[in-house]
């Protein structure tokens, strides 16, 4: 019902006064999540962190990796040396690859619910949403560092110390901080951009058998509750990403092997090395 009234009052009005309004409630709504998100200690010591890293990679490229199937026909042994942007359950693979990515970053409530002590073994830096705070009962060692990301008010961030749209990919969180750091040009690889199952954008479902969405059976295998992607949400974060970056002068690269993204121009991922 909610939703029906929301379209019909979006059609009565002008776009540029539906936006006004919109963004307006969103402010409003995120306004008692402020407070903490800029004055938590934990907080504090995450925006000193990300102070540190702001254009510290400038010069520099780096690699965002996904999670799809497409990374099965990846050689990842090359990234080996370079700077990686692992995200979410990249981990599963580290054994095999022999080496971990740079840095992790999740930003999804169920995947850091669930998987939490994973990450936390990792020795690898962790950005974490800030919302995640609530499923650590004390401050975790070394302490993750923790971004103020947001469902609602599209925007892409050049400074990770504010807040940060998450776009519904957290690939999206990744080229901002990406672009936070500096660095010159970001390749994706293994972002897919496209899902087997199918349903309802963000609707919480329970993993019945084997993940056919991403590089392993595992990854959201039985009993994992999962959220179904919002590809269109993603597609229009893609290309605000691609426009911040370029005007910037800097770019965004697509190496995913027979990725379905068409936002970013494609490149042959051997070709990079």
């Amino acid at each position: 019902v909610e939703h029906r009234m929301k379209q019909t009052f979006k059609r009565l009005v002008p776009p540029p006064l539906w936006t006004a309004l919109r963004d307006s409630y969103d402010a409003l709504r995120r306004l008692p999540e402020v407070g903490p998100a800029y004055l938590h200690p934990w907080r504090r010591e995450s925006m000193r962190r990300l102070a540190a890293l702001k254009d510290s990679q400038r010069g520099r490229r780096a690699f965002i990796l996904g999670n799809g199937p497409s990374l099965r026909q990846t050689d990842l042994t090359k990234l080996r040396g370079e700077f990686t942007f692992g995200l979410n359950r990249i981990y599963l693979l580290f054994p095999e690859l022999g080496f971990p990515t740079t840095c992790l970053v999740s930003t999804n409530d169920l995947v850091i619910e669930q998987c939490r002590q994973e990450m936390l073994a990792l020795s690898i830096p962790l950005f974490l949403t800030w919302r995640a705070r609530r499923f650590f009962a004390a401050a975790p060692e070394p302490l993750p560092t923790f971004l103020y990301t947001t469902y609602t008010g599209p925007r892409f961030a050049s400074d990770a110390r504010g807040r940060l749209w998450e776009g519904a990919t957290v690939t999206y969180v990744a080229l901002q901080l990406a672009f936070h750091m500096g660095f010159d040009q970001v390749i994706l690889v293994g972002v897919d951009h496209n899902f087997v199952t199918q349903g309802q954008a963000n609707q919480t479902v329970v993993s019945e058998g084997d993940d056919p969405n991403h590089f392993a059976p595992h990854y959201f295998g039985k009993g994992f509750r999962w959220q179904l992607p919002d590809l269109a949400t993603s597609e229009r974060a893609y290309r605000m990403a691609r426009a911040a970056f370029e005007s910037a002068g800097r770019q965004v690269l697509d190496a995913t092997v027979g990725g379905k993204l068409t936002v970013f121009p494609k490149v042959d991922y051997p070709t990079l090395f």
